[in-house]
This record gives C-alpha cells, structure tokens and sequence, in this order.
C-alpha cells in the first residue's frame, strides 16, 4: 500500500507541471476523436480504434514526461541530435520511403506493425533547435552571415521534404519558419526577398511537379471542375458536414462518413460534423482556438529567447494545419494530406501533437524556476 502511495503521488507531482488549460482542451479533443472513431468502428475497423487509443496513452505519457524536462537542456545539449536525426530519417524516407503518388512519406519496418510518418516528429524537433539557433543570434539578425545560417539551418529540413513530394507538409513547416523569423526581429526587407524569390521560384517548381500534383493544386481551389475525379473527396466531405445538420446524426449515426475516403485521417472533421452536427464541429473549433490562444499568452509571458520563439513556431505551426485541414474538408483549399491536431486518427499524427504539447507545457512550467533537467 505504502508504494502506491509513494507512485500516487509521484504521478500527481509530475502532472502538476501540466498547464491545465492546454491538458483539459487536448483531453476534450482527444475524446472527441477517440468516440467519432469507435462511432464509426464498423466502417474504419477495430485496430484503428485500439491504434488510436494507443497512441492517445502513448502521447499522454510523452507529454506528462516532456513538461517535466527543462526545454532549455534539451534545446542547448541535445539540439545537434535532434538536427542531424532529423535529416537522417528524411534522408533514409527519400531512400525507402513510401507514400500516394510519387510521395515518400512513410517509412515501414518489418519488426513494426504499423507505418511511421517521420515528418510529425520532425515538427517539434525543427521548432526546438530552429528556436535555439535564433536565442544565439538574436541580437546579430539581420546580418547577412547570419540570416544565411538560419537559412542552412531550416532550408535543409524543408528542401529534403520538398523532395520526398509531400507539398503540404512543407508548406507547414515553411509557415512556422517565418513567423519564428518574424517574431525574432528579422527585417521585413528579407521577407520582400523572399517574396520576389518565391515568385521568379513558382514557374520553375511546377514544372517539376507530377500532373497528379497539378491537378490536385488546380482543382482544390474549384473542385466543382472534376467532381467525379480529384474533386470527389472534397465535395463529399462537404456533403458531410451538411448531412449533419445542427446536432448531427449521432455518434454510429451518419451515412455520407462512409463513402468518404479518409474519413477518419484527412477528412475527420466532415465525420465530427455529421455525426454530432454544427454544435460538434463549433466546440472542436473552440477547443483548438483557446489552445492557440493559450499557447501564444504562454510565449508572451517567457523571456524573449529559446522558449517564447518555439512556442511561436509551434503555435504557428498548429495554426496552419488547422486552416489548410478544415480548407480542404469544406472543399476551398487543396488536398494536400494534413490532418487535424488531436482529432483525425494516426499513431504519427497524435504523439507528434503530444510531443509539440509536451514541450509548450515545459516552457510554461520552467520559465520561472531555475535550470533542471528533471523537476
């Protein structure tokens, strides 16, 4: 009785270094992920209920874990690690990846019974050495050398993603980059360079594009175009959310789900909304927006430096996810495969959320002690 007592309240002290906010709106929005899959069992099976259940524990864990850790540690001492694992596993993803298309974003393995997305690791492991390397120069940049460093720095992460095809997820990581940048004083001059890169860029990058990929670029904008072909998932999708009317069709109830593909991935939204309706979809909004907000108030209250520029990149980085999914599942934005944080099912997807959440619940809880790795 004695020890568990002494593990009761070892848990209960670790936990403590949760931000309650951040764990009540992860908690509501992994359980509303968690009964819209089990609602929908019949149609998506019962491994991808126990896979996502799984991953939920696993990322709880994580998380609890993370917040314990003092990012600051992990950003000085581990940040060479972090980079240069990253780059390998991109690496070894352009070798013997797998993915739709010509995409390479899967990685399997014979002693695993599932596939990993290296990518939604990588998100928290750039946000926290990108973070790092703008702590160091902060005061020097705008210089040239400098800017040219950090450009090394996140270029060699996101041009090797642009290679394995995955557009959107580069998209992503590019977004997040720049508002890091923008938040650690870089002069907009630099951005108007980029601008006028970007454009002299665009002509070049899609004639290297795959038809497939144009297609869906071209028709995600206007899906009415090919509604039989690349536009079939995004009008389905929004034939969901209508189907759902105010209160939905009930957590088993619903009938459109069925017929969508990635249903329970990319388009988990189309099936929150049919299967709990308006006011469904209006609270997993919500419950995403004040985690946002919390996320930045958490910046604004850090000391200017490694932990206020992650959470930004981190911020940022749910941000543009959030938009570029619910664009897609309401058939106004390309289909470039992003799922929705905490919701849409993935092993990959839901621990890369917990990890990000982790490392936001560990600058809130250290910015005002002193330095542990552990406390």
């Amino acid at each position: 009785m004695q020890i568990l007592i002494k593990v009761w309240r070892f848990c209960r002290a670790k936990c403590s270094a949760l931000d309650p906010i951040l764990a009540a709106c992860a908690a509501l929005l992994s359980i509303i992920s968690l009964m819209v899959i089990l609602g929908g069992a019949s149609t998506f099976g019962k491994r991808v209920v126990v896979m996502q259940l799984a991953a939920t524990a696993v990322g709880w864990i994580a998380m609890i874990v993370l917040a314990n850790l003092d990012y600051r540690f992990l950003a000085e001492k581990l940040s060479p690690v972090f980079f240069g694992v990253s780059v390998l596993l991109l690496v070894v993803l352009l070798i013997d990846g797998t993915g739709a298309g010509t995409n390479k974003s899967w990685l399997y393995f014979d002693f695993l019974p599932f596939g990993i997305q290296p990518t939604e690791f990588i998100k928290t492991a750039l946000a926290l050495t990108f973070a790092y390397h703008l702590s160091r120069v902060k005061e020097n940049i705008n210089r040239p050398l400098v800017v040219l460093g950090l450009a090394v720095h996140a270029g060699s992460i996101v041009g090797l993603i642009l290679i394995t095809g995955d557009l959107g997820v580069a998209a992503v990581f590019t977004g997040f980059i720049l508002l890091m940048l923008f938040c650690a004083g870089m002069s907009l001059w630099y951005f108007a360079g980029g601008v006028a890169l970007v454009i002299i860029a665009v002509p070049i990058l899609w004639s290297q594009l795959a038809t497939y990929q144009k297609q869906r670029i071209l028709i995600g904008f206007r899906p009415e175009m090919d509604p039989m072909g690349y536009g079939y998932q995004p009008l389905l999708s929004r034939d969901a959310i209508m189907s759902g009317g105010f209160f939905g069709k009930g957590i088993t109830g619903g009938r459109v789900f069925v017929e969508l593909p990635a249903s329970h991935t990319d388009f988990v939204y189309a099936t929150v909304c049919e299967k709990l309706g308006f006011v469904g979809g209006f609270i997993v909004l919500v419950a995403l927006l004040i985690l946002i907000l919390r996320i930045i108030l958490i910046a604004m209250r850090s000391e200017r430096g490694v932990g206020s520029y992650l959470c930004v990149g981190l911020a940022g980085c749910l941000i543009l996810q959030i938009i570029i999914n619910i664009g897609m599942c309401f058939a106004v934005l390309p289909v470039v495969g992003i799922t929705l944080p905490f919701v849409s099912y993935g092993g990959s997807s839901v621990l890369g959320i917990y990890l990000m959440m982790g490392m936001v619940h560990s600058v809130n809880a250290h910015r005002n002690r002193s330095r542990g790795v552990w406390s």
